[in-house]
């Protein structure tokens, strides 16, 4: 249980900075199911407004694991070391997760670290389920927890209503909230441990 009166930190952050993407409407989807959720403090980057090189610093984050970053990295890195909890949208390109997605994670190190880890994916027809196990595999390695539940959208482009809003269907909402219920006794597990380290 905390001990301080500051709300947990949640930053949703949107994976894919593909042209044309989907992103940003289910990005704004769990932004506001997180919010009247009502425990955590809410924050959303969106990876496409972030400067990404590909090319990392030559030295690796085990051994310099604050590099300098660009400027317009600033916001993500700022969001990533506030953050108690993180939520990622991600579609899935080719089986796998977005490049900008992988090299948002491998410019930070530490920013990961005792944290907790939900995802909402979204594709065609595995709802972005095999991006998420990479993810799985990737945050273990950065010493995060990634929480059992998730968010799955599969064929997300079947729910849009007749005047053309997308909507989620109501046991979406379901998911987000057993999602988040989770991500927030984790969240709050860590977070004390970490004072104490």
């Amino acid at each position: 249980m905390t001990t301080d009166t500051n709300p947990l930190h949640l930053t949703v952050i949107l994976g894919s900075v593909r042209e044309g993407r989907f992103g940003p409407v289910v990005a704004d989807w769990i932004t506001r199911q997180a919010t009247a959720h009502g425990a955590f403090e809410v924050t959303t980057v969106d990876l496409a407004d972030v400067d990404l090189p590909l090319a990392l610093p030559a030295t690796p984050p085990a051994l310099d694991p604050d590099p300098e970053r660009p400027t317009g990295m600033a916001p993500l890195t700022r969001a990533l070391d506030d953050a108690d909890a993180i939520v990622v949208v991600t579609p899935d390109y080719n089986r796998s997760i977005p490049a900008s997605l992988k090299a948002a994670i491998d410019w930070h190190f530490t920013q990961w670290q005792r944290k907790a880890i939900g995802f909402v994916g979204y594709s065609g027809a595995s709802g972005g389920l095999l991006a998420i196990e990479h993810l799985r595999q990737i945050f273990g390695e950065l010493q995060a927890h990634t929480v059992r539940d998730y968010v799955s959208f599969p064929r997300y482009y079947e729910h849009f209503t007749d005047t053309g809003t997308w909507q989620a269907p109501e046991h979406h909402e379901a998911a987000a909230k057993v999602m988040l219920d989770e991500l927030h006794w984790w969240a709050e597990t860590l977070h004390d441990a970490r004072r104490k380290v």
